[in-house]
């Protein structure tokens, strides 16, 4: 099968280790991840407010980009979850939105192409930490995704698991409702931060790097030391040690 990566911006510009995570992962597994180069940005920011000829604009690259492969794997239930909203965009233009609905039905986020379409849900990896989980908003409502990061993180061989209280809350970032709206924003990250350190957990893990890197900035600030990754980034670093 032709497998390929869609790194997204946060990703690719800021955090580029967690793509590394996930190619040497599945490469465990004789999955070889190409890289469209001509990808670009989902267009989530504009079509949140309110731009849609430039979210289109960005979902027609999208589309082409990935016109070819069999399977679309994103770290970023978000911008997974964006690619869900592309039929909308093409609802008027039938040939695009044959094309719409076609990638969508190959996007995978990263732990749900790992446990439903590989079915792996032990890596061996070990991770002797104390750690805490956060379900981003769209990874979990609008792709679903809920029991895969579990199956996986309960396998890993030394890691206690601590729920996190009010999980399912928003951190705040909601991406330009961060700009727009900052004081509610900073208002629910720290929030989000008190029940963070209500588990004293060592270890912060997530599926999407925006929601993390919000919930990170807000430790940092508070000089918390509790480590924010990826969930590639540990399932790695556990296979590898």
């Amino acid at each position: 099968m032709k497998v390929s990566l869609f790194i997204t911006c946060l990703s690719d510009a800021i955090y580029p280790r967690v793509g590394e995570a996930m190619v040497r992962l599945l490469a465990k597994y004789g999955v070889k991840l190409e890289f469209p180069v001509m990808q670009t940005c989902c267009g989530q920011p504009a079509f949140n407010s309110g731009y849609w000829d430039e979210a289109r604009a960005a979902a027609k690259t999208i589309i082409e980009s990935f016109e070819d492969c069999d399977f679309v794997i994103s770290p970023s239930g978000s911008c997974t979850g964006m690619i869900h909203h592309y039929p909308k965009l093409f609802e008027n233009d039938p040939v695009m939105l044959n094309k719409a609905l076609a990638l969508q039905s190959k996007a995978y986020e990263f732990t749900q192409f790992l446990v439903q379409v590989l079915g792996v849900t032990d890596v061996g990896a070990t991770f002797a930490h104390k750690v805490t989980y956060h379900p981003s908003c769209h990874g979990s409502r609008i792709l679903g995704v809920k029991d895969e990061p579990m199956e996986l993180l309960k396998r890993v061989k030394g890691l206690e698991f601590v729920p996190l209280p009010h999980a399912e809350d928003c951190c705040g970032f909601g991406g330009t409702f961060a700009v727009k709206m900052s004081d509610i924003s900073g208002a629910m990250v720290s929030e989000k931060v008190d029940h963070v350190k209500e588990t004293e957990a060592e270890v912060l893990v997530g599926l999407d790097m925006a929601c993390l890197m919000n919930i990170a900035g807000n430790l940092r600030y508070r000089d918390e030391p509790v480590r924010v990754m990826h969930l590639a980034e540990l399932l790695y670093e556990g296979v590898k040690a």
